[in-house]
């Protein structure tokens, strides 16, 4: 059976919250433990500073989302788990990919696109507040998955366009330079690709309406009763598909509890009953994980040293290729 290599990143801008876990790290985990498969799983610290100015926060964000995937089960012996920063590779593919995108391929981008149309709405140029790093992220984005040549990365439906221009910036390099690019597809989950927050919208720390991962069961309970519903009483059907309370329960109950929570829904189940459920349900799943992140947030050292320990199992791979990148491209000694 041939081996089939994923990549999955978080960016250290904030605290990691559920759509982080439902997302992302839990499907990873459970990959990162398929004997066929070859996982790699790192910090997006230089996507981070696109949109954060704050030095604390990321630096803190860094340990937080260290703690996460290592409190929740990462195996760092079987899959490679690394800080983007400590591996120079990325950064120096970024430029020679750079100068193989086209612009137009970038204008095209859902981010960049979104700030010119709320620009102009406002009455201001099209590229006022624009930096470089946000108007070229799908070219970092599209390093970070081709340095390690992954054959398959699971994204938010919000992130396959970036996949797609991967695809297209890795095809026109093994055109010109005949450097033997995997062409990435993107995997997207059925049912919690992009998990709902507080308000309903995407879960997301742009919006300030996410559910912490590990704050306390006081704290997540108050989170969870602050989720927006309808003004449906007791009794009457409510539509599971459209709430957020079921969505939840829908990404961590098993298919019987999800059909019995859907059963309940039809049959009127008040708000207060379906999300002090909820709570139980969610709590449960991450009661023992909560206290081993408590455990490594006192111990800093410790996820130091995992993060180290994978980026030189990362350089393994990042140096060699990216010696084989700069000659195909003619930059190699004179003799």
């Amino acid at each position: 059976m041939s081996t089939i290599r994923t990549l999955t990143g978080i960016t250290t801008s904030g605290t990691p919250h559920l759509g982080n876990y439902v997302g992302a790290i839990k499907p990873a985990i459970e990959d990162s433990r398929n004997e066929a498969i070859q996982a790699f799983y790192f910090m997006a610290d230089y996507h981070a500073i696109i949109k954060i100015r704050d030095p604390e926060r990321v630096h803190q964000s860094s340990l937080e989302v260290a703690a996460t995937w290592l409190a929740c089960g990462l195996d760092t012996d079987r899959a490679t788990f690394y800080r983007q920063s400590d591996i120079p590779e990325i950064m120096e593919l970024c430029w020679v990919l750079n100068c193989m995108t086209a612009k137009g391929l970038m204008n095209r981008a859902h981010a960049y696109k979104a700030s010119v149309d709320a620009n102009l709405a406002e009455g201001n140029d099209a590229d006022t507040a624009v930096t470089m790093g946000l108007f070229s992220y799908p070219v970092l984005m599209a390093a970070d998955i081709l340095m390690f040549n992954a054959h398959k990365v699971p994204v938010g439906r919000d992130q396959v366009q970036h996949l797609e221009m991967a695809r297209d910036i890795a095809d026109r390099m093994n055109h010109h330079y005949k450097v033997g690019f995997t062409l990435p597809e993107a995997v997207v989950g059925d049912n919690v690709a992009v998990l709902q927050g507080l308000d309903g919208r995407k879960m997301s720390k742009s919006y300030d309406n996410t559910i912490p991962l590990f704050e306390t069961e006081k704290r997540l309970k108050k989170s969870i009763n602050k989720i927006k519903t309808n003004l449906l009483e007791p009794g009457e059907p409510k539509d599971a598909d459209t709430s957020t309370v079921f969505q939840i329960w829908q990404a961590f109950a098993d298919e019987s509890r999800i059909a019995e929570m859907r059963k309940a829904f039809e049959n009127g189940i008040a708000w207060g009953e379906a999300k002090k459920q909820l709570f139980e349900l969610v709590n449960e799943e991450l009661k023992g994980p909560r206290e081993r992140y408590l455990e490594l947030m006192q111990d800093p050292g410790f996820v130091e040293a995992e993060l180290l320990k994978g980026a030189a199992k990362a350089r393994e791979q990042t140096v060699p290729f990216m010696e084989k990148v700069r000659r195909a491209m003619g930059i190699r000694p004179l003799i």
